[in-house]
C-alpha cells in the first residue's frame, strides 16, 4: 500500500479490490484500482453501469452494503486510513472531511421537513451551535449556492422545489462543513441544460474558492470534459485508462474509451448522415474475472496476447496518460477503432431518410391545461398549437416546469385538456382502446412503467392481447416474439422479470410494449437520459430503425440538445407553458432563434467544454401561477427591449422554411445580433 506522496493529496486509493457476497460466493466488482485526487482538483470517473464507479464512492464514504467486502487495498483520506477506521472517526470525517451528493436529490431529502431545518440540523450536529446560529448558517449557505430568494427556500418542503433547486439544497448540505472531498454521483442526470450548467458553475466556483477536491461520477462525457482536470475510465472493475481529461477524452489510448466517445451524438450530427456506434456485446457478468483483458471480447483490435493476461496501466508514448491496452502506442490500430464512427461511403446518408408526409397525425389547437394546488391555479400549458406529421420526429425542449411533459400527457390522453383540442389521427374523440392503438407513450423511467412482478413475455403479451383482440393465442405468441426481435431482445429475455434486466434492456421492453398495437405515433419522454452512452446509442439507433421501418411519427422530449438535434426533423421550444419557437432542426440551431433558445444552446455542456461563451439567465423562473405580462421571457431575457417586452405580447415572427419564433425582434435584426456570438456558427 502506498503512502500519501504530497500534502496536497486529499484522497489516495491504492490497489483497491471489492467483492459482493451472493449465496456464500464472493463476486469481484472492483480490482486493483489506483488513483489520487489533490486539493482543488476534480477527478472524473466514467464507465458503463455496473463497472464499479458507485461502489468505489461508497467505499470512500464507508457506506458499502452489508454483503460487500474489501478484499485488499487502501483508501486514505487526508492521510488517514478509511478501511477499518473506528465508527466514531467515520462519523466525524463524513461532512468535515468528505461529503456526497447523490443522483436523485428527491430521495435524499426528508419529505416531512422544511429544507432549511434539514440544513440547520447539519450545523447543529457538527458544530454544536444553537438553533439561531444554525438557522443563520443555513441562510448564509443558501445564499452561497445562489438561491434567488434564500429566505423563502428555507421554509419550503422538498416537493415544493424543482429538481435543480433540490440539488442545490443537497450541495449546500454537503458543503456545510467545508469538506476536503466532495463526491458527486451523477448529480445532473435528469436536469435540463440551463439548470445543469448552473449546478456545474456552482461546483466549479466552490472548487476554486475553497480548494475542495471532487470525485465526479457521470456517464455524460461532455460534462466530465468541462468540469474535470483528470479522468479515469473504469471497465469491469478495472481502470482501462487514466490521465488528463483533455488527453483521455480527445486522443484516447484505449479501445473502450474510443467506444464510449463513438457512442455520443456529437453536436451537428444527424440520423440521416451518421449512425451511432454502440459498443458491441456486453460487459462481463458480475463476478466473472476473465483470464486476459476484460474488454477483449468486445474489442475490434484484440489479439491473442490480449486473452492470456490482464494488461496493466502503463504510460502512453508521447502523452501524460496511462492505458491498460497492449496496443496503446499503435496509432493505426486505435484509428481503426475510431474510424468506425465515420460516415459510411463518404459524405452521403447512412440510410435512406424517412419521407415525411404532409398528413397530420396529431393536431394540437389552442390547448390549455391547468392544475389546482393549495387553492392556486397553475396554467401548465397556455393556448398552445402544434402539428406532428406522419413519419416525422418532432423534438420538444425547454426547462423543467415549462410544460413539456404536461403537453405530452395531454396528447397521449392521460390528461384532459381544459381548453382547445387534440386531434389524433384526425379525430378529437376516440375510445381509449382506439387511442392506445394509434398512439403510445414511453416514459423516462422503465422501472416505474413495468410491473416488477410480471415476466417480460407477460408484459408484452397482455398488451398484445388488449390491443389486438382478434388474434389467437398462437398469433399473440408469434407477435410477442416479433416485437422482442424488433427491439433487439433475445427470446431468453422473455422469461425474465424486469429486475433481472439492465436499464437499457428494460427500456427496450418499454419501447417494445409501445409497438404491440402497431401505433402511428409514439410519445417519448426522456427515454434515454439516464442510460449509459453506449446503451443510449443502441436505443437511439433502435428508434430510428423503427421509424424507418414503420413510417412512425415521434414526439421526442429530452434535455440533451445534442440528442434532440441528432434525432429530430423539427424542434419545438417551450417556455413557461408557451410555445416560443418551432422549425426544421437544421434551421432551428442557427440564427435567428428565440433568445431563450439561444440561452439553451449556449448552456449545452458540449459547447461549454469547447470553450464557447455562455449566456446566463437573469433571475429565477417565474411562477406559472402568476406569469409575467407581455413576453413571458422578458424578466430573464438577455435581449429584452424594456417596456415593449414587458407590456406587449410578442407576435410569432416568420423566419422562413417553416421556422417561427415568438419575439418582438425581427429575423434580420436578431440574426445579426446572434451571429456576432462565437457559438452562433
Amino acid at each position: 500500500m502506498s503512502e500519501l506522496t504530497t500534502a496536497d493529496d486529499v484522497l489516495s486509493v491504492s490497489d483497491l479490490s471489492i467483492s459482493y457476497r451472493r449465496r456464500a460466493r464472493a463476486m469481484r466488482v472492483v480490482s486493483d484500482v489506483n488513483f489520487t485526487i489533490r486539493r482543488g482538483e476534480a477527478y472524473g470517473l466514467v464507465g458503463e453501469s455496473g463497472c464499479g464507479k458507485s461502489t468505489i464512492a461508497m467505499a470512500v464514504m464507508a457506506y458499502l452494503a452489508d454483503n460487500a467486502q474489501i478484499d485488499s487495498g487502501s483508501i486514505r483520506l487526508l492521510g488517514d486510513e478509511v478501511i477499518g477506521a473506528r465508527a466514531a472517526d467515520l462519523r466525524d470525517w463524513r461532512a468535515s472531511r468528505v461529503a456526497m451528493v447523490y443522483q436523485d436529490p428527491g430521495s435524499s431529502l426528508n419529505p416531512t421537513m422544511r429544507v432549511g431545518r434539514q440544513l440547520a440540523e447539519v450545523y447543529r450536529y457538527h458544530d454544536h451551535v444553537t438553533w439561531d446560529k444554525a438557522n443563520a448558517a443555513a441562510l448564509s449557505m443558501f445564499e452561497r449556492v445562489q438561491f434567488a430568494d434564500p429566505r423563502k427556500i428555507l421554509e419550503r418542503y422538498p416537493h415544493e422545489l424543482s429538481g435543480g433547486q433540490q440539488q442545490r439544497v443537497m450541495i449546500a448540505m454537503a458543503l456545510a462543513a467545508n469538506p476536503a472531498l466532495l463526491i458527486l454521483d451523477e448529480p445532473t442526470t435528469g436536469l435540463d441544460a440551463t439548470v445543469e450548467a448552473e449546478i456545474l458553475d456552482l461546483v466549479e466556483e466552490l472548487l476554486r474558492d475553497i480548494g475542495t477536491a471532487a470525485l465526479f461520477i457521470s456517464h455524460n462525457l461532455a460534462i466530465v470534459s468541462r468540469l474535470c482536470d483528470r479522468v479515469g475510465v473504469l471497465y469491469a472493475g478495472r481502470l482501462a485508462e487514466e490521465g488528463p481529461a483533455t488527453e483521455v477524452l480527445r486522443t484516447p489510448r484505449h479501445p473502450y474509451s474510443i467506444g464510449l466517445l463513438n457512442s455520443i451524438p456529437h453536436w451537428g450530427a444527424t440520423k440521416d448522415h451518421l449512425r451511432l456506434l454502440p459498443i458491441p456485446g456486453d460487459p462481463p457478468a458480475i463476478g466473472q474475472i476473465p483470464s486476459g483483458c476484460a474488454f477483449a471480447g468486445r474489442c475490434a483490435i484484440a489479439q491473442d496476447a490480449c486473452l492470456t493476461a490482464p494488461p496493466v496501466l502503463a504510460p502512453c508514448e508521447g502523452a501524460h496518460s496511462l492505458s491498460a491496452c497492449l496496443r496503446r502506442d499503435e496509432p493505426a490500430a486505435l484509428a481503426e477503432v475510431a474510424a468506425k464512427n465515420m460516415v459510411a461511403d463518404g459524405p452521403g446518408p447512412v440510410a435512406t431518410p424517412v419521407r415525411i408526409s404532409r398528413e397530420a397525425v396529431v393536431e394540437v389547437t389552442d390547448v390549455v391545461k391547468r392544475f389546482s394546488t393549495h387553492g392556486t391555479t397553475l396554467t401548465a400549458v397556455s393556448d398552445l398549437s402544434l402539428t406532428l406529421h406522419q413519419g416525422e420526429i418532432l423534438g420538444l425542449v425547454g426547462e423543467s416546469g415549462s410544460g413539456k411533459t404536461t403537453l405530452a400527457r395531454t396528447i397521449a390522453g392521460l390528461y384532459r385538456a381544459d381548453g382547445g383540442s387534440v386531434a389524433v389521427g384526425g379525430a378529437v374523440e376516440r375510445s381509449r382502446r382506439e387511442r392506445a392503438s394509434y398512439l403510445q407513450m414511453v416514459f423516462q423511467n422503465p422501472d416505474t412503467a413495468l410491473n416488477a412482478k410480471f415476466r417480460v413475455a407477460r408484459l408484452l403479451g397482455r398488451s398484445v392481447k388488449r390491443l389486438n383482440p382478434g388474434l389467437s393465442a398462437d398469433e399473440r405468441h408469434a407477435k410477442v416474439i416479433d416485437i422482442a426481435r424488433s427491439v433487439k431482445l433475445l427470446e431468453s429475455h422473455l422469461d425474465l422479470l424486469p429486475g433481472a434486466l439492465s436499464g437499457g434492456l428494460k427500456q427496450r421492453v418499454a419501447i417494445g410494449r409501445a409497438f404491440t398495437g402497431d401505433p402511428k405515433v409514439v410519445v417519448l419522454d426522456e427515454p434515454a437520459s439516464a442510460l449509459d452512452v453506449s446503451v443510449q446509442a443502441t436505443i437511439l439507433n433502435l428508434l430510428v430503425d423503427l421509424q424507418r421501418e414503420h413510417g412512425l411519427a415521434y414526439l421526442f422530449i429530452s434535455h440533451d440538445l445534442s440528442v434532440v438535434r441528432y434525432l429530430s426533423d423539427r424542434i419545438a421550444v417551450m417556455y413557461l407553458g408557451e410555445l416560443v419557437e418551432v422549425g426544421p432542426a437544421e434551421v432551428q440551431v442557427s440564427p435567428p432563434h428565440h433568445p431563450y433558445t439561444e440561452v439553451l444552446l449556449s448552456a449545452n455542456a458540449a459547447a461549454i467544454a469547447a470553450g464557447r461563451p455562455r449566456i446566463r439567465l437573469r433571475g429565477p423562473s417565474p411562477s406559472l401561477a402568476n406569469p409575467p405580462s407581455g413576453c413571458r421571457f422578458h424578466t430573464r431575457c438577455p435581449r429584452s427591449l424594456g417596456d415593449l417586452c414587458r407590456d406587449v405580447v410578442p407576435p410569432m415572427q416568420n423566419a422562413g422554411e417553416g421556422h417561427q419564433y415568438r419575439c418582438h425582434i425581427d429575423p434580420t435584426t436578431l440574426a445579426g445580433l446572434q451571429s456576432s456570438r462565437p457559438e452562433a456558427s
